[in-house]
């Protein structure tokens, strides 16, 4: 057919139907960045069987203390047979979790991994885009099984894999999928009021900004159910050390990361990369793009510009801001679409030529309160009430991290200082994943205590995060 005969066809078709051809490039289906259908419970070529029995009983194999012998016999398979998307993300899923439960699965962290799980960990990771690590995408957006096709309801949602065993890590996980699939809505909405900054239609806008505030109130609300069934010291003490990276944790065992072999000979390469974390979801970092929330580098206003950050475990020499770097943890086409969410906002100039940075630069343009038209007005409170409902959202983020993390770490500090009163404790290096509440040693603080698991300093940086958003919407951050 010549091109002549295709323009009339694709000016035929609705621009809902176009966006959703533009969203299915990158990966962003019906569910936003979760998969249109839930994901594989098991690969069912029968060759790969040897994974699939290893990662059905990795909780009663790390409790027994087998799981490192039952891996190093593991054969090195071939990726040959892996045909469809969802077979590779299932492949990643398993090789990610083998690998955690390898590092942390033992007296102390295992500094290098075996060939059977490194070569085609390293193989499916460059496929998708990923790099070698367990990351959100493999514990959360590719990990969890549905009895409905509703994945917002979170009483229907279970992972298909964790670290414990327990209810408390799947509840965990499936807190993050329950909002991922809340949150698709608002992308397409979204993505349009972009494209409507050009020609300044305040009524697309404005309504989208409104749709955007209830949807992130939507999503604080099942953030607020992480209690129902996560218990805190559950989550402190037995799954959050299996979610460790190798990246700054030379006090767990790992000085110099993890050794990653790529053939049956032994050569390879050290790895530090970070673990996994709700940082790497596209959909967050989305509604930053969208509302033009600036993150700085190092805790900041005045901090150096990031530079565009290096592949996983690569050094640079300027670092890039948490928020840049941990997009090289996103899979592929999720990272290209915030690239071009970006590249959207950043193109909305107005045809006098003003705006260049999307919603928030058309708002701040606009005239005083006192000579501007009620849609200006109308719009400026929507963008004002959307930055804010997303600040009160990372202000709920920090209450979770704090009854979480914050307080079990410092009852855990609390017992290592009576300890130490009482004439016991030597500074030794252990492995994060296996040490009983109230025994971990005083150097591995850094590392376990108040640095999250994508390897950041939590509160300062969660604060900051927090503050930058509500300095978007021109409103004082909150206390």
């Amino acid at each position: 057919m010549s091109p002549r005969a295709i323009t009339p066809l694709i000016e035929k078709v609705s621009p809902v139907l176009l966006e959703e051809f533009t969203l299915d490039k990158f990966s962003v289906t019906s569910n936003g960045f979760l998969p249109s259908q839930a994901p594989l419970r098991s690969l069912t070529d029968s060759y790969y069987e040897p994974w699939e029995t290893l990662i059905r009983t990795v909780p009663g194999s790390l409790k027994q203390r087998t799981l490192r012998f039952q891996v190093d016999q593991l054969p090195v398979l071939s990726l040959d047979r892996l045909a469809t998307k969802a077979e590779w993300r299932r492949a990643y899923v398993i090789l990610s979790f083998l690998t955690h439960a390898y590092i942390w699965g033992g007296d102390r962290a295992a500094e290098v991994l075996p060939p059977s799980i490194s070569i085609p960990l390293l193989q499916v990771s460059s496929r998708l885009e990923l790099p070698p690590v367990a990351t959100y995408a493999g514990l959360n957006l590719w990990n969890f099984t549905s009895r409905t096709t509703d994945f917002t309801d979170l009483d229907s949602i279970h992972a298909l894999h964790t670290f414990t065993g327990t209810e408390d890590e799947s509840w965990f996980y499936m807190v993050s999928v329950a909002m991922e699939a809340q949150g698709a809505y608002i992308i397409p909405i979204m993505m349009r009021a972009l494209e409507s900054v050009r020609t300044r239609d305040y009524a697309t806008i404005t309504h989208a900004l409104r749709e955007m505030s209830c949807c992130i109130r939507k999503l604080g609300l099942l953030l607020d159910r992480m209690d129902e069934k996560c218990d805190p010291t559950i989550f402190y003490h037995q799954i959050r050390p299996f979610l460790a990276g190798s990246k700054n944790m030379a006090s767990a065992g790992l000085p110099r990361g993890v050794f990653y072999p790529d053939d049956v000979d032994g050569r390879g390469r050290w790895l530090q990369l970070r673990g996994g974390s709700n940082g790497q979801s596209s959909l967050i970092q989305f509604f930053d793009i969208v509302l033009g929330v600036e993150h700085t580098s190092r805790g900041g206003p005045d901090a150096p510009a990031p530079t565009k950050p290096p592949p996983p475990g690569k050094a640079s020499s300027e670092p890039p801001s948490f928020h840049e770097e941990v997009r090289a943890y996103m899979p592929g086409p999720h990272r290209r679409f915030l690239e071009h969410a970006t590249a959207a906002a950043g193109a909305g100039r107005t045809d006098d030529g003003g705006g260049g940075r999307g919603i928030r630069d058309l708002v701040s343009r606009l005239p005083a309160t006192e000579t501007a038209t009620a849609e200006q007005m109308a719009l400026r409170a929507a963008f004002q009430e959307a930055t804010g409902a997303l600040g009160e959202f990372r202000g709920r983020h920090l209450q979770i991290v704090a009854r979480y993390i914050v307080i079990p770490s410092r009852q855990q500090q609390e017992k290592q200082r009576r300890a130490a009163d009482g004439g016991g404790g030597s500074e030794v290096v252990v492995n994060l994943a296996n040490v009983a509440p109230g025994e971990r040693s005083a150097n591995a603080k850094a590392a376990a205590g108040l640095t999250g698991t994508g390897g950041t300093e939590l509160l300062p940086f969660l604060k900051q995060a927090r503050d930058e958003t509500y300095r978007a919407g021109f409103l004082e951050p909150g206390a």
